[in-house]
């Protein structure tokens, strides 16, 4: 396990946060000067450097935030605690201007100190964990299942030039898809051109399509080419191909058919060599039962259908992207990355996501701006997802389905839940102390223990850093606590 290095000119603060961390088995190594905190990362291997840096922010061998920018420099992922007995606001703000996980005011409780320790020390390891597993970021992430899928057909079509329909609802990333189908193909040389034909006006959008030669209309003072002439020998992405008027999707149908178009206002055939991708968040089929899209040119573009998922149905993925969005923020802001708290991140996953991908990418960008600290809390969550009612989740629909089976029923924590546990805690009290059994209390708080952790375990899916962070514990309490109670 690695080390955390506490470095305060103050002995009496080294000895208690030294002597505490020891009791959570926690490794420490104590410092005086700033300067020798660099020089012993200079000399330890990559691999024996601490998970955690407890710095003051004022000491006579000099300053922690001056530390904090050359560490930020040189080792970024390494959290920084900074302490001070100094608790004004230039400090707070200088503190986490400058990249600090936290700010902890002197005095502090111990137990909360020690409690935001652990915390860091997890953040390190998950960060740790991302840098060693991510070695790069890829042009499109998922590990649920569903986008697997995606993934797999991607790569079996990328010897192909046949059209392809992506359908999916609005914000799960369609011309991703799209851009990933043209570069992994045999036209990987050629133009990608994407338009979007709810986005351009009905009177424009033959134009933008096929060009128009010049004076063919009011305004067309010079030949224009149109975007099938610009993709010619690449791609041609056709977002939203379910609000094309009805009258261009017969120009369109043409051009599949036979392979020629021409520009508005021209005589000549236009040969066009264009693969065409076309994407929608209509149900297509119900569009050409009621008239509102061709069926021939239906078929025409559904060759190939793939399905994106809503990112509801790959909440696995969240966390990734998270993770991803949050980076992608802080490097466009010029801002060190936040990062964002287990409890924080369930809640997240547990959206329902209406906006899907480009939702949790607003929110991230969201939270790099307005979340005051550099761990994103549950509080620090857009309102959106505070106030929304909560899914359940797989652990949960288990749970129920074996009470069910079981011809139970799942404990209602409700507002009544409270004073019905109370009162059988007081009737077992009196009625083990009329037997005369002896440590009640221990005992009692044993079994209380037991089931509130195994009743954490069971929500979280047997992850116990998580299980001891919505617990409010620190996970080596927690890692004890099991040991203690025998629930291994």
């Amino acid at each position: 396990m690695k080390e955390i290095w506490l470095l305060d000119d103050d002995a009496s603060i080294r000895f208690v946060l030294e002597k505490a961390l020891a009791r959570e088995k926690l490794p420490t190594r104590s410092f005086v000067h700033p300067k020798e905190v660099l020089e012993a990362l200079g000399d330890v291997e990559p691999t024996r450097q601490p998970s955690v840096l407890v710095s003051d922010i004022r000491m006579p061998g000099g300053s922690g935030l001056d530390l904090l920018a050359k560490i930020k420099v040189q080792y970024p992922l390494l959290p920084v605690i900074i302490m001070t007995a100094f608790s004004d606001l230039d400090s707070a703000v200088s503190a986490f201007q400058g990249g600090a996980f936290e700010y902890l005011p002197k005095p502090f409780d111990v137990p909360r100190a020690v409690e935001l320790i652990q915390r860091a020390v997890s953040e390190s390891e998950r960060e740790s964990d991302a840098t060693t597993n991510v070695p790069s970021t890829p042009e499109m992430m998922g590990q649920a299942p569903a986008m697997q899928d995606v993934f797999r057909a991607i790569g079996r079509l990328s010897q192909s030039n046949v059209n392809v329909l992506i359908t999916g609802e609005s914000g799960t990333g369609k011309e991703l898809v799209a851009h990933a189908l043209h570069k992994h193909s045999p036209r990987a040389g050629g133009a990608f051109v994407a338009i979007n034909a709810a986005a351009i006006p009905k009177d424009l959008l033959e134009s933008e399509l096929f060009g128009h030669e010049k004076g063919s209309f009011t305004g067309a003072q010079a030949t224009r080419r149109g975007r099938f002439e610009q993709a010619e020998g690449g791609t041609l992405f056709l977002d939203e191909i379910g609000d094309m008027p009805l009258e261009l999707q017969t120009r369109l149908l043409r051009v599949l058919s036979d392979g020629h178009f021409y520009r508005v206002g021209g005589t000549s055939a236009i040969k066009a060599n264009v693969r065409v991708i076309a994407a929608t968040h209509q149900d297509l089929e119900r569009r050409v039962k009621h008239g509102g899209f061709r069926e021939d040119l239906f078929h025409r573009l559904n060759v190939i259908r793939l399905r994106l998922p809503p990112l509801r149905e790959r909440s696995l993925d969240v966390p990734m992207l998270t993770q991803h969005f949050l980076q992608v923020s802080a490097k466009q802001l010029g801002v060190d990355a936040k990062r964002i708290s287990e409890s924080a991140l369930e809640m997240l996953t547990n959206f329902a996501f209406p906006g899907n991908v480009r939702q949790l990418e607003n929110i991230c960008h969201w939270l790099t701006v307005m979340a005051p600290g550099q761990l994103i809390e549950t509080k620090d969550l857009p309102p959106e997802v505070l106030t929304a009612p909560a899914r359940p989740t797989p652990e949960r629909a288990t749970e129920e389905g074996i009470a069910q089976a079981q011809g139970s029923k799942v404990i209602d924590v409700s507002a009544e839940a409270p004073a019905k546990w109370e009162e059988s805690v007081q009737a077992l009290t009196l009625q083990m102390m009329q037997a005369k059994t002896p440590d009640i209390w221990d005992a009692l708080c044993k079994r209380f223990e037991t089931a509130m952790i195994q009743a954490a375990l069971l929500h979280t899916g047997g992850r116990k850093v998580e299980a001891a962070a919505q617990l409010g514990m620190g996970r080596n309490t927690m890692t004890r606590k099991i040991q203690e109670l025998g629930l291994d």
